[in-house]
């Protein structure tokens, strides 16, 4: 069981929209350092200091290394899929501002949206967000399909500041 201590900096290695960013890169494909900043447009030596704050909370694991297109040896990066699981206080703002960045220059095509109001009880608004999570659950903890596209998946629940 992990300490204190291991819990918080666990949860502080997920509390930047750019490590989830990485997480998600590196789910389906290993990637090198180099390719996380090219594509995340970051100064290497800052994709780095991220991707080891991620490796050192096991959120990342490094792959054996392969040589480069120059020869240099480049050592790829896999997500562990433990962030899964991983209790990230107050992490609404940030998920939001993560979801954003991810669709920032997508057509409007490219996102199907789902918006609907409900009144429901807090027993019945659990049992709706168990059975949900329950779903996303399973299909998040299944190995990617060898013909899937990638793809990301965000919802929010909230409270209805209309009162209606």
């Amino acid at each position: 069981m992990p300490t204190d201590e291991q819990v918080q900096s666990r949860a502080r290695a997920l509390s930047s929209p750019l490590r989830l960013r990485i997480l998600r890169l590196c789910l389906h494909e290993a990637r090198t350092n180099k390719e996380i900043a090219d594509i995340l447009e970051l100064n290497p030596a800052t994709s780095l200091h991220h991707v080891r704050t991620l490796v050192s909370n096991g959120f990342l694991s490094a792959e054996d290394p392969r040589r480069g297109n120059r020869g240099a040896k480049e050592v790829p990066y896999r997500s562990t899929r433990q962030s899964w699981g991983t209790r990230i206080p107050d992490a609404a703002p940030m998920l939001v501002d993560t979801f954003l960045q991810e669709i920032n220059g997508l057509d409007p095509q490219e996102i199907q949206v789902l918006r609907v109001g409900l009144k429901l009880s807090e027993a019945t608004q659990k049992e709706m967000m168990a059975r949900l999570r329950e779903v996303i659950e399973d299909y998040a903890l299944r190995d990617p399909e060898p013909d899937g596209v990638p793809t990301s998946l965000f919802m929010a629940h909230h409270l209805d500041i209309t009162g209606n």
